[in-house]
């Protein structure tokens, strides 16, 4: 097990952006004591590295779960942000990377815990799944007992899961697909639309619950979660990582655990889509899609066309209904029934096109583009801090 070791200066603010002294003598903010998960105690100010032992290869190889524990002085929530559920998904597990570098962690209030990545074995294997072809997320709170599936959801949930008050779950599309930045919520359950609300990206789902998803049984013990997707499978794709480590940022904001932000920001007015829908290959043969990602598509707009290998003629496939592409298949060869399209349908489409480009031309100026030392990113949340 890691020694503990400090987060750096001893100091936290408060959101109101007032030192802690003066916090303490309003009464607005408490020290907190030490903080428990999986049998080790992480201690005020500090933060601890620990390995969670899941399973074992053939070979009776270990495969330990990497938790990261970020323990600040002052009472607030106790944040989970995991990655790598699927283990072939890998822009969370960037996100992730990034996030823990940044020195306004400094003045974290509550608890932050960091797990990169969930599904060892898929991701050794560049695989969704689990050597039981299992899908992981598919199988909380899982069983001490039976498939790797079971007995691995059951770890995580029952050793890190239970231990927290909120959670933010990073996705990728699966593979030979890309999402737009979106976040899926079920924003009738409690806490859960503040959060949703508060990451800052144009678009949210309101997606219902499946049955054994963390997000349904995390639910079920009170425990907020929203599910973070953005990009292709085995692949990184740079705005989407930034928007993920400005959007938790956001929700930690939002749940008080880092002071409010007084300087320009990337952030984005969220429309909320409550239907969507798949697109279908009406045939078998070489699919070209025309219709970009945020794409705003009238009713009978070509999305995209699929030809017969040996023909000239294209099959038109035009837009069902009026909404913004999240969605689309990136492989050429399909069958009659493959899914090529998601669609999601909005009160304001227009309005949604608007921000969904707006947001993405902040992004990529937004300083931590592209930047890839971690001298780069502690300077430019030094000046953050400056402006605070």
């Amino acid at each position: 097990m890691a020694a503990a070791r400090p987060v750096g200066p001893r100091l936290a603010v408060d959101p109101t952006g007032a030192a802690p002294e003066a916090a303490r003598r309003r009464g607005t903010a408490t020290l907190q004591g030490p903080f428990e998960i999986a049998g080790r105690r992480v201690r005020r100010g500090e933060r601890l590295q620990f390995e969670l032992p899941m399973a074992q290869l053939y070979t009776q190889t270990p495969l330990d779960m990497a938790v990261e524990v970020i323990h600040g002085r002052w009472q607030g929530p106790v944040l989970l942000v995991c990655a790598g559920i699927h283990g072939d998904e890998l822009n969370g597990i960037e996100i992730i990377r990034r996030l823990r570098t940044l020195s306004s962690l400094d003045r974290l209030r509550g608890t932050l815990v960091l797990v990169p990545i969930v599904n060892l074995f898929g991701f050794l294997s560049q695989s969704r799944y689990l050597p039981d072809r299992r899908d992981l997320n598919r199988s909380f709170p899982g069983t001490e007992k039976g498939s790797v599936a079971a007995r691995t959801a059951n770890l995580f949930f029952r050793s890190v899961v239970s231990c927290c008050t909120h959670a933010v779950d990073l996705h990728t599309a699966a593979v030979n697909r890309e999402n737009l930045p979106q976040i899926r919520a079920a924003l009738d359950q409690p806490g859960v639309e503040a959060m949703a609300r508060g990451f800052g990206i144009p678009v949210i789902v309101n997606s219902g619950l499946l049955g054994q998803s963390l997000r349904a049984e995390a639910g079920k013990i009170g425990i907020p979660v929203i599910a973070y997707e953005a990009g292709e499978a085995l692949r990184l794709d740079e705005k989407a990582i930034v928007a993920g480590v400005r959007g938790v940022v956001n929700v930690m904001r939002t749940l008080d655990m880092l002071p409010a932000r007084r300087s320009r920001t990337v952030r984005a007015e969220p429309y909320v889509a409550n239907a969507t829908s798949w697109f279908r290959s009406p045939s078998d043969g070489l699919f070209r899609p025309l219709a970009r990602l945020g794409a705003h598509v009238q009713q009978g707009d070509t999305l995209g066309v699929v030809s017969a290998p040996f023909s000239a003629d294209d099959m038109v496939l035009a837009a069902p209904f009026e909404g913004i592409v999240i969605c689309v298949n990136r492989l050429p060869l399909v069958n009659e029934g493959d899914a090529l399209f998601h669609l999601a349908r909005f009160g304001a489409v227009s309005a949604v096109e608007g921000e969904i480009a707006s947001h993405d031309s902040g992004l990529a100026e937004d300083p931590l583009y592209e930047i890839e030392s971690v001298e780069d990113i502690e300077r430019e949340d030094a000046a953050e801090g400056d402006r605070d």
